[in-house]
């Protein structure tokens, strides 16, 4: 794993060496192994490197045999010794044991479809002397990052947006859109970015600059079209824990300390089971808790650590550890309002002490259909045959329903899903995924940021038109597939990808392994929700393998108990920085809709809950980004070992 960066002049002007060595430092972090560059002319290329593979020679950037390819590499390419043994019966030679370096060879091959033979997490810069060309490529689900500025007299790429901002041609002008559509999601959506003028590179995308041109294309997507014919479910079953422990294999193959997040839940557990399947000794396991029980998975976790003999290690968040908020900050780089951000950036940093791989359980939810939104809306499209008159009419009924925190859950429910029947799927859909809805932004915007929105395309056109273009038939399949597209890279890889090499941790998730996510794809939505069992398939697919009070276990998350420290230990700090005259006077938000979110926060609304802190994350990132404030020190505290 590391972090790349670089720049390609169109100007005529050659690419300044020290700009590139100033982004690679800004992501040291990344890579802190070694710092590798290469300059020709109108490009430069700079790499941190993080060594996994091949740590004594496989220092980058990597080259074919004669000098004319060159690449620096984010990632990892999990099929790279097969990949070599074809490529040495078609004639290459290597001068390295590593992975980066089949990369230039497939490109001597194949030219840009090289991405196409990869197998992995990354994201690569590749240029071709002879050709004058640039490649840009993400892997398929977008594990890796990669930022770019396409400017009118250069193109300019980072692993991180931060070490994108050291070329001071840059403007720092805040995008609204892109700040509208963080308010609405909790992140930004790509291919947008905090900055206007800069993008990000979407999953299974690559790029390709030419003589002053740039050619964006997608190479790879899932099929939800081509469902399978599943004859005997036993035998699909095993299918799914066949490739679930292909897929953990692939990831365990390293030259270095490797071990596993285990969060007590289905997903976590599961690739800790098939790691103990392929390891000869214990697996190191790595899990956090919080004193807040309904929060705190520790006891589920230390279970299945017992279970598999694994050399466990246990930690415990605080509401303290808000005082690392704007280091966190600093490493997203943009926005950034998921708070298990902390727990997760908290985990990666004592486990980098201990290995330098971890292998997670990201992506089970994403594929199998783990969460309750997706078992609510595939019940409301069962009545989206009743009249359009029915339907509006139910909708003005659960209006009337009690709301706010005060409600029992299953009312909320109830409400929540009768509101919503008046809206097609997509937009229906839409409104589950967002934290803060257009009459909600409204009522917080200064009207001045109104005005600069202008008739921007509303946030839940990030969503329908993922929708409109899906692949998938049915409701379940369209959602799975606009969650692939959304909230599965540019929130939970996010998250994990920053937090872990923040820390030059290495994190590896068999769930989105490319052939694993397509055999889920190809399921029938049937079976992976059977009446109000989310994820029926794969816990039919692990029965047996975890213990059943893991499985059948309703699904908890890995969350922190935000609405609770907002509404005590953080209120004050939090309410200061909202209604600072330096917040206020930005002209985004309106100072009568921040105090009432304030107020229903203390009021217990679980929901307000989120927004606010989506403000108080938007207004740190502006103070750590636009306004250079000092880095806050971190205090030892915040974590504890349990």
């Amino acid at each position: 794993m590391c972090g790349i960066a670089g720049q390609l002049r169109h100007d005529g002007r050659p690419v300044d060496p020290g700009l590139v060595d100033r982004m690679s430092a800004a992501q040291e972090h990344r890579g802190p192994d070694q710092r590798g560059s290469h300059f020709d002319g109108p490009v430069g290329l700079g790499i941190q490197r993080l060594a996994v593979v091949d740590t004594v020679h496989g220092d980058q950037p990597v080259a074919n045999e004669d000098g004319s390819v060159v690449v620096v590499l984010n990632g990892e390419i999990y099929d790279y010794q097969s990949l070599r043994r074809r490529l040495r019966q078609a004639g290459h030679r290597f001068s390295t044991g590593g992975d980066t370096e089949t990369i230039v060879h497939l490109y001597e091959d194949y030219g840009v479809d090289c991405v196409k033979h990869l197998h992995g997490m990354f994201a690569f810069a590749l240029w071709d002397a002879r050709r004058r060309l640039l490649l840009l490529a993400r892997d398929r689900v977008g594990k890796k990052p990669l930022f770019y500025a396409p400017g009118d007299g250069a193109l300019t790429f980072a692993s991180e947006l931060g070490a994108l901002m050291q070329d001071h041609e840059l403007p720092r002008r805040l995008d609204p859109v892109a700040i509208d559509r963080y308010l609405a999601f909790g992140y930004v959506p790509a291919p947008l970015s905090a900055f206007a003028g800069v993008r990000k590179l979407e999953p299974g995308r690559r790029l390709i600059a030419q003589d002053g041109r740039l050619f964006l294309d997608r190479y790879w997507q899932l099929d939800f079209g081509s469902p399978l014919d599943v004859g005997d479910e036993h035998e699909l079953e095993e299918r799914i824990r066949e490739e679930l422990r292909a897929a953990t294999r692939r990831r365990m193959v390293a030259d270095v300390p490797i071990g596993a997040f285990l969060s007590g839940g289905i997903d976590s557990s599961a690739v800790v089971a098939a790691m103990a399947e392929c390891s000869s000794a214990p697996v190191r396991t790595f899990s956090i808790g919080f004193d807040h029980e309904p929060f705190d998975e520790l006891p589920q976790a230390r279970r299945i650590a017992q279970l598999f003999g694994t050399d466990h290690e246990e930690f415990v968040v605080r509401p303290d550890a808000i005082a690392i908020v704007p280091r966190i900050v600093r490493h997203y780089g943009e926005p950034f309002a998921d708070s298990s951000a902390i727990p997760t950036f908290l985990l990666s940093e004592l486990t980098s002490r201990h290995v330098t791989v971890a292998l997670t359980g990201d992506g089970g939810d994403e594929c199998f259909a783990g969460y309750t939104r997706f078992v609510a809306n595939t019940l409301a499209a069962r009545l989206d045959g009743l009249p359009a008159g029915v339907r509006r009419a139910a909708a003005l009924l659960a209006r009337r329903l009690p709301a706010g925190e005060s409600a029992p859950a299953a009312v909320a429910r109830a409400r929540r899903l009768g509101v919503t029947l008046g809206l097609d799927p997509a937009q229906r859909y839409a409104a589950y995924v967002l934290r803060c809805d257009a009459a909600q932004r409204r009522a917080l915007y200064d009207p001045a940021f109104l005005g600069e929105l202008g008739s921007a395309a509303p946030a839940e056109s990030v969503i329908t038109r993922v929708w409109d273009q899906a692949s998938g038939d049915d409701v379940l399949a369209r959602m799975l597939e606009v969650d692939g597209a959304t909230h599965l890279p540019d929130d939970l890889i996010a998250k994990v990808d920053i937090a872990t090499m923040a820390h030059g941790l290495e994190a590896r998730s068999p769930f989105l392994d490319a052939d694993l996510m397509q055999l889920a794809a190809s399921i029938p939505s049937d079976l992976k929700i059977r009446g109000r069992e989310k994820k029926w398939i794969l816990r039919r697919a692990l029965r047996g393998w975890i213990p059943d009070e893991i499985l059948d276990r309703p699904k908890q998350g890995f969350s922190v108990p935000m609405g609770d420290w907002l509404a005590g230990e953080l209120h004050a700090d939090v309410r200061e920085v909202l209604l600072d005259p330096v917040t206020l006077g930005r002209g985004i938000f309106d100072e009568k809709g921040i105090r009432a979110m304030l107020g229903r926060v203390v009021a217990g609304d679980q929901r307000a809950g989120f927004r606010v802190w989506s403000l108080y994350m938007l207004e740190t990132w502006q103070r750590e980004f636009l306004d250079r404030a000092a880095p806050a020190p971190v205090p030892a505290a915040a974590v504890s070992s349990a």
